[in-house]
């Protein structure tokens, strides 16, 4: 087979992979001399050398070649790079396109530009050496590994245009996230989606052991990729002329293939539903550290896991500068910039221009092409409530409506969908189904419901796939929500974190425009999970989410379906946050009105009049934030009314978790002043938590009355049991709330014994009942609110 690259295509390649490798070292070796215009010295190098080198002139290779693949067919591509600190290539790639500069002005396109570039690299308070929000064209944080294929396939949905080129390293490949995103191919329609690249980087090692797939024979990681879904092309060499020339014919190869399945999906006249392809991956092997040093001090590098980081670190080392400048000038930087440190116009022209740049898509910057949600007016789906307490709804029943009509408000734009590891139907959301199916693209069976091909709900029994998606289709600049059992979204704490700090990062970046919030509804919580016991009963990842920075955490207990509804109504308008709700979905009390939940909501923590009987000076406030502990507040206020008549109570409920931090520490924070009114100073405060209590105890420790506070929530007390007995265990009961308060209202204290006898008498009683008949006490199962008379 001849060469595919004429000889001037094959010299214009390398020229402009050599210039971006020699960005790469010089980023994270060179403080001065950019250009090498006098002999490198010490004092040239950076006296902390941070970085990585090993995967960098692979990326590097690859950028370079896509670059010339969006030219010759004028395609709309979004890079990902899924290397952890891949920072040095990405970087040198949106600096030679131009990209770097329009984004940061005064790192310009000459001498002053490189030093400036290569001076803030890992440098105190500059950039970082992973693919950070800084970097233009990233959608994705490199700090952290497993998470680029559900981002890439995330970004694909629904852009029928654009094709997304994933690099995955051979370390990443690992992990277990990656390892269950390769079955993201199953989900995507070539109909109306974008289609994704993989391309597998081996070059062989992680940071100090050799990587599993490129330890096993390619018949065997060939049939593992069909496994997968795919059909897998490979490229392998140390001879850089061998190699250009292999990968760019497979690369044309590939997106010819690409468009051959997107173009038979799209006719018109297809009288039969696309079926699913064997999508191509790119198997592209090369050296670790490739065209770095060969050998150091006697130990061999290049090729080793030894290039991983800095493969020059001590320069008092005789002969060590001596290398790192051979190096350099191995890429003949005289033939790339000109006097000026300009890139030879010759070498510049070879990239893409405009949008059609990787760095500068706009679908790496997603806030330039996102659209408003035409939401539905969410008062119209709300639960008609004469009084309060007078009728049960399922929560996210009520929701369920409501995401019905956003997905079919959104058909015509194609810019929400709905997220879930297959619960659904479970989490009672399934009013979504009239409007549109679950996205499947393999054959059907008699028995399956609600799957088609051009479905838009999502759902994988995978967190990891169902968060990496959400987070992509955000990040390039559309809409979503991913419900999960609360238990079980700590699968993606990690994933959480890295997004709160991506928002965080690029809220001070100018140019980065706002994306919709990522919004989490946690259902099937701790308190209604007593059926399937102790395994799926965990609330705290809000304690996660609390640790946040104040611009990006948001948590929501809404107390009641209507309250729900505002609160979702508030997430999906919202940008730039981390939305969490949390609310059950089994059949409960409502509380609040229309008109009422509008007001509380917008407050995030309100006085229950109707509920209180404290004459504007309480013996006791009782809090309470989430459905559950709302529930049994409300009931330890009726018990209350039988034990003590003429005790004055104030009944607080708290729907924005994050009020109840100091306005010093948090946006949504209340006011000292609004605070004490609404608490009070001096008085004692039962506060009913759905969470783990220390979280409320460290929201509020700043706050005057703060030693009154005595908060009641999950004590990691769980069991296969009954709903109220799994508040019983944890003391977040009625009976116990209610004895909480005569044991801390002073005018009360004579009442103590009588109290807690009483409440043992009772606890006793519930245990018998439950052991023998399996269900709650009838007035415990028949409780309903009653107004005080």
């Amino acid at each position: 087979m001849g060469d595919f690259l004429t000889t001037e295509e094959l010299e214009g390649l390398d020229a402009y992979w050599r210039a971006s490798n020699y960005l790469a070292v010089g980023q994270i070796y060179l403080k001065r001399n950019p250009l090498l215009e006098t002999p490198l010295s010490l004092a040239d190098i950076k006296p902390r050398l941070l970085g990585h080198w090993g995967t960098t002139p692979g990326l590097n290779l690859i950028y370079t070649h896509l670059n010339r693949l969006i030219n010759q067919y004028d395609l709309n591509m979004l890079f990902v790079a899924g290397p952890g600190h891949g920072g040095p290539a990405v970087v040198a790639q949106t600096y030679l396109e131009g990209t770097y500069t329009e984004c940061y002005p005064s790192v310009e396109r000459n001498s002053n530009g490189l030093l400036r570039l290569f001076r803030q690299f890992s440098w105190p308070y500059g950039i970082s050496s992973h693919v950070s929000a800084q970097i233009p064209g990233s959608i994705h944080e490199g700090g952290e590994l497993g998470y680029c294929l559900a981002h890439a396939y995330g970004a694909a949905f629904d852009n029928p245009d654009l094709i997304v080129a994933c690099v995955i390293g051979d370390g990443e490949a690992e992990t277990g996230p990656l390892a269950a995103s390769w079955h993201s191919n199953k989900f995507l329609n070539p109909a109306r989606d974008g289609a994704v690249l993989p391309i597998l980087h081996l070059n062989g090692y992680k940071i100090a052991n050799p990587t599993v797939l490129s330890r096993i024979s390619e018949d065997e990681l060939s049939a593992l990729l069909y496994g997968y879904g795919y059909d897998a092309y490979f490229v392998e060499g140390d001879e850089p002329e061998q190699v250009h020339q292999a990968l760019a014919r497979t690369l044309h190869t590939m997106v010819l293939k690409i468009r051959e399945i997107q173009h038979a999906a799209r006719q018109p006249s297809r009288n039969e539903a696309p079926q699913r392809q064997l999508w191509p991956v790119l198997v592209l092997r090369t050296p670790k550290g490739w065209t770095g040093p060969k050998f150091v001090d006697g130990c061999r590098v290049e090729g080793t896991w030894r290039a991983h980081q800095v493969p020059l670190a001590n320069f008092q080392a005789p002969g060590h500068v001596q290398q790192l400048e051979e190096w350099l000038k191995s890429y003949r930087p005289q033939e790339l910039f000109d006097a000026d440190g300009a890139l030879l116009p010759d070498i510049a022209a070879l990239a893409p221009t405009g949008h059609r740049r990787m760095s500068a898509n706009p679908h790496a910057n997603g806030g330039l092409l996102l659209r408003a949600l035409d939401l539905p007016r969410y008062a119209d789906y709300a639960v008609d409530l004469p009084t309060p307490g007078s009728r049960r709804a399922e929560a996210t029943r009520v929701l369920g409506a409501f995401l019905r009509d956003v997905m079919k408000n959104a058909r015509g734009t194609a810019n929400f969908r709905l997220f879930g590891p297959d619960e659904t139907a479970s989490n009672r959301l399934d009013a979504v189904y009239e409007v549109t199916a679950k996205a499947w693209m393999d054959p059907l069976e008699a028995d399956d419901l609600n799957l088609a091909m051009d479905g838009r709900v999502m759902e994988v029994l995978s967190e990891h796939m169902c968060e990496g998606w959400l987070e992509g289709y955000l990040l390039t600049g559309r809409h979503g929500l991913l419900s999960c059992y609360e238990a079980f979204i700590h699968i993606v704490d990690s994933m959480v974190n890295q997004h709160a700090k991506w928002l965080k990062t690029a809220a001070g970046i100018p140019w980065r425009k706002p994306v919709a919030s990522l919004n989490l509804l946690l259902t099937s919580h701790v308190w209604r999970q007593d059926h399937n016991g102790f395994s799926h009963q965990d609330p705290g990842f809000i304690d996660l989410v609390a640790n946040k920075t104040a611009d990006v955490a948001r948590i929501y207990l809404p107390p009641d379906a209507n309250c729900l509804l505002s609160v979702a109504d508030h997430c999906l308008r919202s940008r730039n946050y981390v939305n969490v709700i949390v609310v059950g979905k089994q059949p409960e009390w409502q509380w609040l009105d229309r008109d009422a939940a509008i007001r509380h909501c917008m407050a995030g923590i309100g006085r229950w009049d109707w509920a209180c009987h404290d004459d504007q000076e309480p013996d006791v406030v009782m809090a309470c934030a989430g459905d559950v502990p709302t529930l049994e507040t409300l009931a330890a206020v009726t018990l209350l009314r039988e034990y003590v008549p003429d005790l004055r109570v104030r009944v607080i409920n708290v729907v924005d978790l994050m009020v109840l931090q100091s306005s010093s520490q948090h946006p949504h924070g209340l006011a000292d002043a609004t605070f004490d009114e609404l608490f009070t100073t001096d008085k004692p405060v039962i506060f009913a938590f759905h969470g783990y209590p220390a979280l409320v105890h460290r929201l509020l420790y700043k706050r005057t009355n703060h030693d009154n506070f005595h908060v009641r929530g999950f004590r990691e007390e769980g069991a296969t049991t009954t709903p109220f007995d799994m508040a019983v265990i944890n003391h977040l009961d009625r009976y116990q709330l209610a004895l909480d308060v005569v044991e801390r209202v002073p005018r009360l204290q004579d009442q103590r014994h009588a109290a807690q006898a009483r409440y043992w008498s009772m606890m006793e009683k519930h245990k018998l009942y439950l052991i023998e008949h399996g269900e709650d006490l009838p007035e415990v199962l028949n409780w309903q609110w009653t107004p005080a008379p």
